[in-house]
């Protein structure tokens, strides 16, 4: 039977990045399910799908999780139904849902992960190196590298065969690096049809599913003992060997659709080199160019490079072939394995040529580009220079080194730039007191006026945009707390803003953690606080006040940590701003945001109206925690917010967790003027949707009820949508502004019954 024979499919050359052509091949693709998490840079990954979606290009459903160990749940569960499923994500979002990716290669669900190269903090940092993709190589996913954002494309269609094909069955991941390949716009060709694609693809049947309990009953992932574990080790190792055949098989048949050959390791000018060069990813290209120069300008170099896109299985032979007769190879790692004798690469390809006998190249490693670390073509030569040096003289060079070098400068101190706050500076005379007959706090606040001379624990001075009402809105907060406060901050806005090294904002102690650990970070300070003053350890009658400070969605991902913290009851106060969205990674929807609002991830268009389902209240999650506070408030009523504050310092003090929720405006992502922060609030409470109330030992009460004479004067909700350019296309569409209404409505009338009900 003769075989089928190939045609180029038809192309068209655009100008896009790689995170624009991983959207493109999705959507071309046309997954089932994509379950996603925002992180930056690969976020525009989702941004760029869902734009699409408003416009009715594709119809992959996406998922919105609660962080990217939700999002891999969701994309294995998918995985598990038969159908085709994708993501992407970064840095610590991958290192977060690392738990999730050993399960689903051994299980073998196939789907495709886009990992957007990022530093995996601490400290923090969002821009490029490879400590992320690099923490996955123990996981069983198949993994290629691309080092073009033409090759993110192609990659992003020809993975998903890869991980299909009979005799693989495995996961596979698709790497590229951040902000060099992700944002780098280059004019790359595309497949002008989609059914080029499908036919490429064709159709997949899932050897199992889990949505067949009547006709194929199956059991995913059952529990083994060592026998069978070990038996099911191997089929995965075999399914990884498998996978060089199939991936070979798969470059040689796509090049024949498109034109474009692409083997587990790119080379340039390797045929003669006696000295060469191995970087993965967008360094690539520049040690290209640094062989076209030097050879260029000393036609006695013989110098080479090449960049392994197959990371795992990883090219033992390939590249046992390809250095048989290079002296001296230097390997560029853009991480490093901390004492490990270099970055991965290093250790790897070491590994490799040690198995060949024959083999006598110098394998030299250099860490370089961490953090985002710029690699220009001067660089790319140093590196070239180092191989050359060591060819001269063997054993003149370090074996492992860095090759950017900055330790500081010697005898530079740390010094603040202000004076530790007195407590006398942080006291303005606050009164907080049990009524014994009622069972709830008063409180005596001194006026506005005086509190102005309250130090502030944000010192003056931030990136924030203008108009953002954080600051504002938190310092409010703070007015109401007495005496000596240690703060720790979330990832948000609220922290990059603030602490560009070697700045900071924070006149009191500041600790940052990330998203999803903030609150169990804050308990660990907590409990080792009175554990030492328990011992002695610490003297003094006045403890300091912890709080942390949320946003930005943290109550989404982090969620988790801070349940806990409110079920352990820490003396501590959670204060979560609530801007509405994931602001410090570019507005994307968070469960805060409320139903039909536009965001970069909730676009709209003909085929999608905003966000499609209601917020979330995080103010009845804590009260249902049974903490013994919990209170809204917001900076157009600076004594209610600040009445508020005492009481969750009193009981935080001496009973337990206390939560406070304050809603911040941002002007930029809500289109709105910067000076209307404070009359976009107000009507977001005058219309019930953020109304003002506290929860005190159980107990219910409105503290702002702007209709309490007469509830028919109360304000429609399109009063308030009308005033951002965010909701104005909701004032349009009578099914979403009413389903909206009705919501706020009906939270409204509850708090209203809970308000009227003093029983405990």
């Amino acid at each position: 039977m003769a075989t089928k024979e190939i045609k180029k499919a038809e192309q068209i050359e655009i100008l896009e990045s790689g995170n624009e052509l991983a959207a493109i091949a999705a959507s071309q693709i046309n997954y089932h399910v994509m379950g996603y998490y925002p992180i930056t840079p690969s976020t525009q990954i989702a941004e760029y799908l869902d734009a699409m979606k408003a416009d009715g290009k594709h119809q992959v459903k996406m998922v919105p999780a609660d962080g990217e160990h939700g999002a891999a749940g969701i994309c294995y569960g998918a995985t598990t139904a038969g159908g085709r499923v994708f993501n992407a994500t970064s840095a610590n979002g991958l290192l977060f849902a690392l738990e999730q990716l050993p399960v689903q290669s051994g299980t073998r669900f196939p789907m495709v992960l886009n990992v957007v190269n990022r530093t995996v903090s601490g400290p923090l940092d969002i821009k490029c190196d490879h400590s992320d993709i690099m923490m996955a190589l123990n996981t069983g996913w198949v993994i290629i590298m691309a080092h073009t954002t033409q090759m993110v494309y192609d990659f992003n269609v020809l993975a998903l065969k890869i991980a299909e094909h009979s005799k693989v069955q495995l996961p596979i991941i698709v790497s590229s690096d951040g902000f060099f390949t992700s944002h780098q716009k280059k004019k790359v060709s595309l497949f002008k049809e989609n059914k080029d694609i499908a036919d490429f693809l064709g159709e997949y049947k899932a050897p199992v599913t889990s949505v067949e309990p009547g006709t194929n009953p199956v059991t995913i992932g059952p529990y083994m003992n060592e026998d069978e574990l070990t038996g099911s080790k191997l089929q995965l190792v075999d399914a990884l060997e498998n996978s060089r055949a199939v991936i070979k098989e798969v470059f040689s048949e796509f090049a024949k659709i498109s034109g474009r050959k692409y083997s587990p390791i790119e080379t340039h000018k390797m045929a003669d080199a006696d000295v060469a060069l191995m970087v993965c990813g967008s360094a690539y290209e520049t040690a290209q160019l640094a062989v076209d120069q030097m050879r260029k300008a000393d036609k006695k170099l013989k110098v080479g490079a090449f960049a392994i896109t197959q990371i795992r299985p990883f090219p033992e032979k390939e590249l046992q072939k390809l250095l048989a007769k290079v002296k001296v190879l230097v390997v560029g790692d853009r991480q490093d394995t901390y004492s490990g004798m270099g970055g991965n690469m290093s250790t790897e390809i070491r590994a490799a040529l040690k198995n060949d006998k024959t083999n006598k190249t110098t394998v030299i490693s250099r860490v370089y580009g961490l953090g985002g670390t710029e690699f220009p073509l001067v660089k790319a030569e140093e590196l070239f220079e180092i191989g050359i040096k060591e060819k001269k003289k063997a054993g003149s060079v370090k074996f492992h080194d860095y090759l950017e070098q900055y330790m500081g400068h010697k005898g530079v101190e740390m010094k603040p730039i202000f004076e530790p706050l007195t407590l006398e500076s942080q006291t303005s005379g606050i009164e907080v007191n049990m009524n014994a007959e009622t069972g709830k706090l008063d409180v005596k606040v001194p006026g506005l006026r005086e509190l102005t001379g309250k130090a502030y624990r944000y010192s003056q001075g931030h990136g924030a945009c203008n108009g953002c009402g954080i600051f504002s809105g938190i310092n409010t907060f703070l007015k109401g707390i007495e005496g000596e406060v240690v703060l720790l901050v979330h990832t948000g806005c609220s922290m990059v803003v603030t602490t560009g090294y070697p700045y900071s904002s924070y006149r009191t102690t500041y600790v940052h953690n990330l998203f999803q650990n903030g609150a169990a970070t804050l308990s660990g300070i907590v409990e080792m606080y009175h554990e030492r003053k328990r011992r002695g350890e610490i003297k003094g009658p006045n403890d300091p006040t912890f709080i942390m400070v949320t946003g930005d969605g943290g109550h989404d991902i982090g969620m988790g940590p801070s349940i806990g913290a409110a079920i352990r009851s820490h003396k501590m106060i959670i204060l979560e701003y609530d801007n509405e969205g994931y602001m410090n990674t570019g507005n994307q929807l968070s469960f805060s945001t409320p139903l039909g609002h536009r965001t970069s991830t909730s676009n709209v268009g003909k085929a999608q109206a905003g966000k499609e389902f209601q917020h979330k209240d995080v103010a009845q999650i804590f009260s249902a925690c049974h903490v013994p506070y919990v209170a809204t408030g917001a900076e157009p009523f600076p004594m209610d917010l600040i009445k508020k504050a005492a009481k969750a310092q009193w009981y935080a003090n001496n009973v337990g967790l206390a939560f406070v929720k304050i809603l911040i405006a941002c002007p930029l992502n809500w289109k709105t003027p910067d000076d209307m922060g404070t009359e976009v609030i107000r009507a977001a409470v005058d219309s019930c949707f953020f109304p003002l109330y506290e929860i005190e030992q159980g107990i219910t009460t409105i503290t702002h009820n702007p209709y309490s004479q007469d509830s028919s004067k109360k304000k429609p909700v399109s009063e308030w949508l009308k005033m951002m350019g965010k909701t104005r296309h909701m004032l349009k569409n009578d099914d979403v502004l009413e389903s909206f209404q009705k919501e706020i409505d009906r939270r409204w009338a509850r708090l209203n019954a809970m308000n009227d009900c003093d029983l405990l």
